[in-house]
Order: structure tokens, then C-alpha cells, then sequence
């Protein structure tokens, strides 16, 4: 899955990248096969992480509307342990957030030892909303790329393994999903109508992503560009990618805490 990695540096063109391309995987029936085995190894990992209680994993999840990151968090870690999984989803900024610096209400919900704290949304929205509807200077926005990478920096330094998703669908795969959302009674409620205001500003939000990734893509927390129309792509993309980090991490096999040496169950 490193074939989706931006790499520090690394030139970002998201019109050169395919939204529906799968590579590697031919079709829905393949990438279920391969997802199964994956979904029951990260449960695994997530316990040994827990046990261990030293470190911790970070998981972003970016997109613009319906890009799918509810349903990877749906996909992804069904069946995982919620004991030691955290969401934390960043909408806009409460008065009281406000009074702080931007990431003041995101290091509060950063991952504790032996927990994965999942972003649905982030403190990414502070160089991409913020840039893209001018709700901050330039020059403000422009000085976050920084502050996100010393921030980061330091998760990482304490512990933290983290990973970005950027997943990607098309204009015409947004259109689809929305029209979905409008026509179905079960899902209206998630329809907005800023979701439109939005989807004018489509390239303008293409090109906030290509700077946000690129100057803050690092080798202690890289970003994912996701091919996301084909949802069973997606989803495979993030768990795999997700399980060989967290395999690389080497956690070890849970140990009691005391010893057990002799101990019978009568």
C-alpha cells in the first residue's frame, strides 16, 4: 500500500491520480477476501496494544463530503475492542475553542497509552476550510503548515504512530452520493446545503489538499492519497495499510502481571 504514500517532498498532482483505479486488486469479490483476515488482525493488534499501554496510534481521516470516512471507521474497525478506540469528530468551533489556538481542542483528544484515537476531520480543516472559504488571513493559515508539523512531531516523538488518509472520490462520485443522500429518507438527514456551497468550490479544495499534504507529509506521519469511489477499495486501503504499520511496531504478546507459575483452576 506504500504505492499511495506521499513521501517528504514528493510533488502532489490529485488530476494525475484515478479516484476509481484499484491497483492490485481485481474487484469487489478480491478485496473482501483479502479484507477479512485483515479486520481480525487488527482486533489482535489492538488488544496487544492495550495490554502493553505504552504506545499509542493516531488514524486522520480527510475527504471532502462523502468521501466515506464514517464508513471507513464503520468497515474498518468493526469487531475492534471500543475499549480502547476513541472518535473525535472536529465540526466548527465552539466559542470556547476559539479563544485558544487552533490546536488547543485537538491535543485534547489525541490517543492516551495503548489507545487509537480516530479523526473524523481534524486539525487539517484549519488549512483547508479555513484557506478555502478566507475565514483566516493568509498569512495565518500559511504559518499552520508548521505549527502541524511541530505538533505532530511531537506526537510522534512521545509514542504516537501516525497515519493520514486522504480519501479521494470524483466530482461525479460526489454528485452520485449525494443525490443518494437527497432521495433517501434514511439518509436526507445527512444531506446540508452547504454541501453545495462546498462542491462549487471543488478545485479550489483540490488544490488546498495538494499543499496541506505535501508540506506536512513525514516520514513520522505520512499521508495517504486513498483511491475512494469503489468503497471496498478504500476500505482495504486503510486497514491494510494500518495493520502492517502497527505489525512494524512489533507489539509485544501481552504478559501477566503477576506469576502465574503453579496456579490451578479447581
Amino acid at each position: 500500500m506504500d504505492i499511495h504514500r506521499i513521501e517528504p517532498g514528493e510533488k502532489l498532482d490529485l488530476d494525475g491520480i484515478d479516484p476509481r483505479a484499484t491497483p492490485g486488486v481485481k474487484g469487489k469479490k478480491a478485496a473482501e477476501t483479502l479484507f477479512e483476515p485483515l479486520n481480525a488482525k487488527l482486533s489482535e493488534l489492538q488488544n496487544r496494544l492495550w495490554a502493553e499501554h505504552e504506545r499509542k496510534v493516531l488514524v486522520v481521516l480527510q475527504g471532502l463530503d462523502t468521501s466515506g470516512k464514517d464508513g471507513t471507521i464503520q468497515h474498518v474497525f468493526k469487531g475492534v475492542n471500543p475499549l480502547g478506540v476513541t472518535v473525535a469528530a472536529f465540526r466548527v468551533p465552539t466559542e470556547e475553542e476559539l479563544a485558544h489556538d487552533f490546536l488547543w481542542r485537538v491535543h485534547q483528544r489525541v490517543p492516551g497509552k495503548g489507545q487509537i484515537a480516530i479523526f473524523n476531520r481534524s486539525h487539517y480543516e484549519d488549512v483547508l476550510v479555513a484557506r478555502v472559504r478566507k475565514l483566516v488571513p493568509k498569512a495565518v493559515w500559511k504559518a499552520r503548515y508548521e505549527q502541524i508539523v511541530n505538533f505532530e512531531a511531537l506526537l510522534a516523538e512521545t509514542g504516537t504512530t501516525i497515519l493520514k488518509f486522504f480519501l479521494y472520490i470524483s466530482k461525479d462520485e460526489q454528485k452520485e452520493r449525494l443525490e443518494e443522500r437527497l432521495n433517501d429518507p434514511e439518509k436526507r438527514w445527512k444531506f446540508r446545503k452547504g454541501d453545495l456551497e462546498d462542491r462549487a468550490l471543488w478545485d479550489d479544495y483540490l488544490r488546498a489538499y495538494e499543499e496541506a499534504i505535501e508540506k506536512t507529509s513525514r516520514p513520522g506521519a505520512p499521508w495517504y492519497v486513498v483511491p475512494a469511489d469503489r468503497k471496498w477499495y478504500r476500505n482495504l486501503v486503510v486497514a491494510k495499510t494500518l495493520v502492517e504499520r502497527m505489525e512494524a511496531m512489533k507489539i509485544k504478546e501481552p504478559q501477566p502481571a503477576e506469576d502465574l507459575t503453579g496456579v490451578v483452576v479447581e
